[in-house]
This record gives C-alpha cells, sequence and structure tokens, in this order.
C-alpha cells in the first residue's frame, strides 16, 4: 500500500528535509513516528528537500507499507509521535505509480521578509529581515525579466546536483502588507537555493545597488559569482505542490490552513 501525506513544519530547529547521520532532519523525525504506527521501518520519498531552516506549509510526503491502518492514525496517530512543530495535517491511499517528487508538475514558494530598521523578535526565524527600505516597484520590475524558462546557472548552489540547470519560472509576484514584503515564485522546480538566490537578487535591486536589467545580465553570463549573497532562510515557506487533479490531493490554494502570516501593520 502507499500512502501519501501532506505535512507542515517549523523548519528552525532542523538541519533540513534529507536525512541526515546526526538524525537531525524533518525527515529523521518523521520517519520515526511513522515507523511506531506501522511497527516496521518506513522510508519516505517527498517532493521536495528544503534547506536548514526553512519552513513547510504543504509538503507533500509518500511511503510504501504493509501494516493496515486505517488514514486517521497516519494523522493522529503519527502526530502523537511528533514534536510540536511538525504535523501531518492529511493522508489518503494513492496508487503505486504516484511519486511524490515525479508526479509534481509545480512548485510554489513563500517568502515573507521584513523591511525595517529593527530586527525581528516575535517573529525570529519565522520572517527575513533587511534593515534599509526597498524599492517594490523596482524589484517588481526586475521580477518580470526571471519569467518563463531560463538556465538558472547564476541562481544555483556551488553544490547543486540537479542534472540540468534550466527551469520554468511562472510566478514571481512582489506584494507588501505593512512592512512585510510577500515574494511568491511557482515553478515547475526549484534548484538548490534558488528561491533564496533569487531573494538576494531582488533585495540588492530593491536597495539600489543595481538596476532591474541586472537580472538579464545574470541569466546571460550564468555566474554565480557575480550574483548576490543566498539570502536567509529564516522567511522562506514551501507552499505548495501542484498535482495532476487525477491524483486527487487537495489543492494547495483551496487548503483552510493557507493563511498568510498575520505580519501586517507592523
Amino acid at each position: 500500500m502507499r500512502v501519501v501525506l501532506i505535512v507542515e513544519y517549523n523548519g528552525s530547529h532542523y538541519c533540513g528535509w534529507q536525512s541526515q547521520s546526526a538524525g537531525c532532519s524533518v525527515q529523521d523525525v518523521l520517519e520515526s513516528a511513522l515507523s511506531k504506527i506501522a511497527c516496521c521501518k518506513i522510508r519516505t520519498i517527498t517532493a521536495g528537500r528544503t534547506d536548514a531552516g526553512v519552513h513547510a506549509l504543504y509538503q507533500v510526503v509518500h511511503f510504501d507499507t504493509a501494516a493496515q491502518r486505517p488514514m486517521n492514525a497516519w494523522i493522529r496517530g503519527v502526530n502523537a509521535h511528533l514534536p510540536k512543530d511538525i504535523a501531518v495535517i492529511w493522508a489518503s491511499e494513492v496508487s503505486l505509480d504516484f511519486h511524490a517528487r515525479y508526479s509534481a508538475t509545480e512548485r510554489r514558494y513563500l517568502y515573507f521578509l521584513l523591511s525595517h530598521p529593527v530586527r525581528p523578535g516575535l517573529y525570529h526565524q519565522r520572517v527575513g529581515w533587511f534593515y534599509q527600505p526597498l524599492s517594490l516597484p523596482q524589484m517588481q520590475a526586475a521580477a518580470k525579466i526571471l519569467l518563463g524558462q531560463h538556465d538558472f546557472s547564476a541562481f544555483r548552489a556551488a553544490e547543486c546536483q540537479a542534472s540540468s540547470p534550466i527551469r520554468t519560472l511562472t510566478k514571481l509576484e512582489i506584494s507588501c502588507q505593512g512592512n512585510i514584503i510577500i515574494f511568491e515564485l511557482c515553478a515547475d522546480a526549484f534548484l538548490q537555493h534558488m528561491v533564496r538566490n533569487i531573494i538576494g537578487c531582488l533585495v540588492y535591486v530593491g536597495k539600489g545597488k543595481n538596476s532591474p536589467d541586472w537580472m538579464q545580465t545574470l541569466l546571460e553570463n550564468r555566474n554565480r559569482a557575480k550574483a548576490a549573497p543566498t539570502f536567509s532562510a529564516a522567511g522562506l515557506y514551501l507552499a505548495g505542490v501542484r498535482y495532476d487533479p487525477k491524483w486527487n490531493l487537495p489543492d494547495f490554494s483551496q487548503m483552510p490552513f493557507m493563511v498568510t502570516l498575520p505580519l501586517a501593520g507592523r
């Protein structure tokens, strides 16, 4: 039997999604809880590996098991064995040809950035922070250049293992709520650190260090060393994974928990 889960977590205290020998990852903790319910070792496959400190509102995971359990056991039962900052919020049986990673057609990320002279306290590790004013129109102009299919070599980590740097960015919208700037990015897939590197470059444009046209230069020269440093993981959220409707996963845009953080008006 193959089971698919939707999981949310605060990644602040974890070394990322992927299992580590130290047992410090979200995957390690989730698999331990699943194994307790199944009474045998469970291995999971995920839609996307989030970095250390990155959060998830809608992470998709599948696993195979011979254990016969009611679906509620894979939610409430597993949650009883999870720490408070990780929760399974949906579960369903799915056919064996479903794959959390390879069946996905789109990933969605949100980045919350506090633009304020004083660092955050209440939202520490839940938002990114930049102390200088940022120009929203300049960043929006730069964002348009990145839309479409491109070689994103200038925005990938040096250790990225993806076979190709070509990705299709279908959405990059930037809005503002009070002192919080919200970045929404959707693509067929993302390279390692791609979102945080894009945010870092947009911040450079927003503070006036570079013009929006600099984004085109980065795409053309494909040189990571010419781009901005990787931005903080604190404000980054995996906010959705889209699949063909035949798999019957809930649409992330319709989920009741999919709300933005109550940050406006600081």
